[in-house]
């Protein structure tokens, strides 16, 4: 892909590490903290405020859009931040097979004991988005 008719931005695969959990974590209360103040202004207004919804072209199962580029080799099955702006606020992160397939995984513990870097949830994800 020519890198003059895509912003450098675009290329933007991350591995979802703990920083990128508590990243996330700030991001969600400091969310909690903000709707509450904007609850408090808008009492009286009943002001609606305007909502952020999914990208259509980044949904589950669908295969990721040549616009966000080639998958690194060493990215492949492996969690990543997500980069789509409306899942910037929800404890997920995302996975992409090799035949570019978009799967997406709660950050929470699975059973209550699996965190999201526990090796059996890892094994258990890529056994899930084998093709």
């Amino acid at each position: 892909m020519d890198p003059l008719f895509w912003p450098s931005e675009t290329n933007r695969f991350r591995r979802f590490t703990p920083e990128s959990l508590a990243a996330i974590e700030q991001r969600i209360a400091t969310k909690k903290k903000e709707q509450v103040k904007v609850k408090e202004r808008n009492k009286d207004q009943g002001v609606e405020e305007d909502k952020l919804t999914p990208q259509l072209d980044l949904k589950i199962f669908k295969t990721l859009p040549s616009l966000y580029g080639d998958i690194p080799a060493e990215l492949v099955g492996e969690p990543l931040e997500d980069f789509d702006p409306y899942y910037s606020d929800h404890k997920t992160f995302m996975v992409i097979n090799k035949r570019r397939t978009i799967f997406r995984f709660t950050a929470t513990p699975a059973l209550f004991i699996f965190g999201p870097f526990n090796p059996v949830r890892k094994k258990a994800i890529k056994i899930l988005i084998h093709s």
